[in-house]
């Protein structure tokens, strides 16, 4: 085996005489998440309701093309809404949106707590 040989079997792998070389690994695309602002602004919304005895349950599901919170009235039920952060919309419609149970979209834009209040019911005064 001379020099050349060597650096080449050094360098990479030979498979019966041929010379193998590894490709650069693929980068793995991670899964769209909501940071720890936004689920602070979810939760916040969330436990109001919670409070008044609306809502009673949460699930939340991460993909690789979004995230999305869903807002449950009972367990296994379907959601009531679905707060979605999809980054493939940013550009044109918004990252945020919340979805009625029908699959409505209620609002949607770029701003998370702007996006958040169409689900606070606006007070009435009672007199």
């Amino acid at each position: 085996m001379d020099a050349a040989d060597q650096k080449a079997s050094a360098d990479h792998r030979t498979a019966g005489g041929a010379l193998v070389i590894p490709l650069a690994p693929r980068k793995v695309a991670e899964d769209v998440r909501f940071d720890r602002r936004e689920l602070s602004e979810i939760l916040n919304v969330y436990g109001r309701h919670v409070a008044t005895g609306e809502w009673r349950d949460y699930a939340i599901d991460f993909g690789r093309d979004r995230a999305v919170f869903s807002i449950l009235c009972h367990t296994g039920e379907t959601p009531l809404y679905r707060i979605e952060k999809d980054p493939k919309r940013a550009a044109k419609q918004g990252v945020y949106a919340v979805i009625a149970q029908g699959g409505r979209v209620l609002k949607r834009g770029p701003d998370l707590a702007r996006v958040l209040k169409v689900l606070d019911k606006p007070t009435r005064v009672v007199g």
